[in-house]
């Protein structure tokens, strides 16, 4: 068996935009490439100065040719911490409080075939971030309006609209269009409280204890679907939906089943990676798909994201993107007993960039975000929670691509 080194590939990891890897081991079947990148980025917001990671990753990306045209895949992928927990929640939640060197972000097998399609189980990027992902690209501040980091900014895992756990998906695609459908197969519980600053454990012990302002979430399957329009090189549409059911016990013991629901569309134009124009913008409707700011469930809202960026010739790519999350004056599911029913909350900023392109693996970046968001209660230390990890920012970084 003749096996050699290949010093770089280009690994395609389903929904995700392309992402670098090194294949470091080939032969006649087999292939084993090593993927992800380290980002460290130097942060000022909510009053303070911090070094923080930058959603840093590796991954290992597994394939073996089979017979009549048939592949199996895997790939697993971890998060790495390289500069230690942050005391900043400014945009994912679940990256930022991450006190452990490696956490699980990703991780499935699956079989492929250029005509049946491809089938993944495990835990995978959602069908809805095919709608989505292309506002995605910046790089400290994004994602926060399209449905995708739910439950305060979280990895989007138990509804299965970001990295979803336990989730079958089918992918394929028929002439100009490319379509993905998915299950979320599980049984999930867990606990959120009317609060900020508190572990789950301490929230759980609160809901044990008849503590009004704590819930029990039990969530369990999901389904969710979406397609692509091809209609040009350059243009592309995307239509999706995702939809679950979970029933929410209150620390009173009253108790609501209650529907997840988010569906909406996408436009593309052109290619974030290539010289000139790149623009995307989607919108979305949304009903208990995501919490506010300090854990309650959202009743409705809109959600739209837009990303505009144009990459010249000396590889400096100035961006803005603009997301707005409006749930209205009336969106707290009755009853939270800590929550003014008329309490506003609507997430809604800007952010402008540079990126500079050393080369296709190593960038260099300053990002500066300005909040136009309303968040208001007769509860003004609650308002303050609400508002705290809504402020305006600076950032600069340096990202290293394998």
């Amino acid at each position: 068996m003749k096996i050699k080194l290949v010093s770089l590939a280009i690994a395609g990891v389903l929904t995700t935009p392309s992402v670098s890897a090194i294949e470091v081991f080939k032969d006649g079947k087999n292939t084993v490439a090593i993927g992800g990148y380290i980002d460290a980025r130097v942060i000022n917001t909510q009053g303070q100065n911090e070094v923080v990671n930058g959603a840093s990753r590796i991954n290992f990306d597994f394939k073996r040719q089979l017979k009549n045209g048939w592949e199996a895949m895997a790939l697993v992928e971890w998060g790495v911490n390289p500069v230690g927990s942050s005391d900043i929640v400014y945009n994912n939640r679940f990256e930022s409080i991450q006190d452990e060197f490696l956490y699980n972000r990703l991780g499935y097998a699956g079989l492929k075939h250029d005509k049946y399609g491809q089938i993944t189980i495990g835990k995978q990027w959602g069908a809805w971030f095919d709608v989505v992902y292309a506002t995605n690209y910046s790089y400290v501040w994004d994602g926060n309006a399209a449905g995708v980091y739910t439950y305060n900014k979280d990895d989007g895992a138990v509804n299965g609209t970001g990295r979803g756990d336990k989730t079958l998906q089918y992918r394929n695609s028929y002439g100009d269009f490319d379509f993905s459908v998915q299950t979320q197969l599980k049984n999930s519980a867990f606990y959120t409280c009317d609060v900020s600053d508190i572990t789950e454990s301490q929230c759980q012990a609160n809901f044990e204890s008849g503590d009004t302002a704590a819930q029990q979430v039990e969530f369990n399957y999901t389904f969710g679907g979406a397609v692509t329009y091809n209609v040009t090189d350059k243009l592309k549409l995307t239509a999706g939906i995702n939809r679950g059911e979970f029933e929410l016990t209150y620390g009173d013991g009253t108790t609501r089943s209650v529907d997840d629901l988010i569906y909406g569309a996408g436009v593309i134009w052109g290619n974030i990676d290539a010289p000139g124009l790149y623009v995307a913008a989607n919108i979305n409707k949304n009903e208990n798909h995501d919490t506010d700011n300090i854990g309650r469930l959202i009743k409705d809202a809109i959600g739209i994201e837009t990303f505009v960026s144009y990459r010249f010739e000396n590889d400096f790519r100035p961006f803005i993107a603009y997301n707005l999350f409006d749930a209205g004056d009336d969106y707290v599911i009755q009853p939270n007993f800590n929550a003014d029913p008329n309490d506003v909350f609507k997430r809604q900023f800007a952010v402008i960039g540079v990126h500079y392109l050393i080369d296709e693996n190593t960038q260099l970046y300053v990002e500066a975000r300005k909040d136009f968001g309303d968040f208001e209660s007769d509860n003004k230390q609650q308002q303050a929670q609400m508002e705290q990890s809504e402020d305006d920012g600076i950032a600069f970084g340096f990202r290293y691509v394998l």
